[in-house]
Order: structure tokens, then sequence, then C-alpha cells
């Protein structure tokens, strides 16, 4: 290893502790508000949500129409790899953030239509990233380990654990992995990303601070997102060794 791979290894742990730490007193009380305002959001914007999440894992899933640039160079080194990953992630947060303004901005209606904006945003991202590492998403088993990264950054402390855990020595587990979409748990998958962003981007359908608020939460949540899956492409990238 370089300097530089010594580096990343050493987050890579740090981070690996942060995502298992026993959930505090904070995380147990943010859990128990979501849970109530789940009860409160309208019906309409459950469904929104939800249908957003389906379309979504059908396009990571069986489309063809994501595109990613192409993957660099096998001989790249890694801190080179990263810098391009560091720069397209800036990249995609100032995109996110300039789509929650204007729909935080154009009221109730609109905000409901940064739902499935955000989320194409979000795997956009997460295939030029895994591209970067020299992943091929065409694999079917490629874009199983990006809808996880997506679960890992947005699910509740517990769900993280669990999703951390399956995610660990991945290529030892493909040829237990389904060949089709059946064996993947979408009910939790959609049920985690709603608890985890409702409380985030409620404040985004109040009139007057839904822009800043949708500009700043779009912002921090693909910042989250980026750094999930670095960290998660870093457990398997052959550069660490």
């Amino acid at each position: 290893m370089d300097k530089y791979q010594e580096q990343v290894a050493i987050e890579l742990q740090f981070w690996k502790m942060e995502v298992m730490k026993k959930p505090s007193l904070a995380d147990n009380i943010t859990y128990k508000i979501q849970g109530k305002i789940n009860g409160y959001i309208p019906q309409k914007v459950h469904d929104a949500i939800t249908l957003a999440i389906r379309q979504m894992v059908k396009a990571v899933l069986f489309g063809s129409e994501i595109t990613t640039s192409s993957m660099p160079p096998q001989e790249m080194s890694l801190i080179h790899r990263e810098a391009l990953v560091k720069s397209k992630i800036e990249s995609y947060c100032k995109t996110g953030a300039a789509e929650g303004g204007i729909t935080g901005a154009g009221g109730f209606l609109m905000s409901l239509a940064d739902f499935p904006l955000l989320i194409a945003i979000k795997i956009k991202l997460l295939y030029e990233i895994a591209a970067l590492y020299g992943f091929n998403t065409s694999d079917f088993r490629e874009r199983l380990y990006v809808l996880h990264i997506f679960q890992l950054a947005f699910s509740s402390k517990k769900g993280s654990q669990e999703v951390l855990q399956q995610l660990e020595n991945w290529d030892d587990k493909l040829f237990l992995l389904p060949e089709n979409g059946d064996g993947f748990d979408w009910q939790t998958f959609q049920q985690q990303y709603r608890d985890y962003i409702d409380l985030a981007k409620l404040a985004q359908l109040l009139p007057v601070v839904g822009a800043a608020v949708g500009a700043v939460v779009n912002y921090q949540l693909i910042k989250k997102l980026g750094k999930t899956a670095m960290m998660c492409y870093r457990m398997r990238s052959d550069l660490m060794r």
C-alpha cells in the first residue's frame, strides 16, 4: 500500500465503526418521530414516493437508459480515480440542490415532483461512481450492489447495519446472488427510504422556506450517498490491496 491507500483504509475502518455503533438516544428519538410523521403525511405523498421508488428500482435493474461515462483505464491509481469521484459527487450535489430549490419554491405539487427527480439524480451518480471504480453496471449483480448502497445510505441505524453486513465480502457471495429481481426485499427497501427522507424532506412542502430547505436537504442527501458509495467501493477495490 502507498500512503494514500493507507489513509483510505483507515477512513474505511472508522466509517464501518460509525455505521455499526449502537443507536444513540437521538437516533431512537428520530425513529419515533418519523413513525408519527408517517401518520400525518397525506396518503398521496406516500403514494408518490412509493411510485417513484418502484420506478427507480425497475429502471436500475432492468432498464438500459441509464448510461455512464466510460470506465477509466485499469492502470489508473486509486488517488486519481477518487479525485474524479469526488468531483462527480460535488457536481451532482450542486445539480440536486438546484433542482430542490426550484421544486421547493414551486409549492406542494412541485415538491411532490422532486422525489422521482432526486432519485434519478442519485442513481445516475451511483452508476458514475461504479464506473470510475472499474465496475460494469450492465451486470445485474452490480446493479444489485448499487441498490444496496442506496439502501445503506438511506436506512435507519439498524437497517444500515444489516445492509453493511450483506455488503461485506460481496465478491465472495456472487454465486449466491439472485439472477433476477425476485430475491430482493422491495418492501423493506421502500419503507426504509421513505422513513429516512420523510423527516428531512417534509419541510420542503412548506411555503416560503420550501426553496431553501429543498436546496440544502438535496445537497446533503446526495453528499451522504456519495460518501457511502465511495466507502462501499473501497471495500471491493483491488486498488486497496
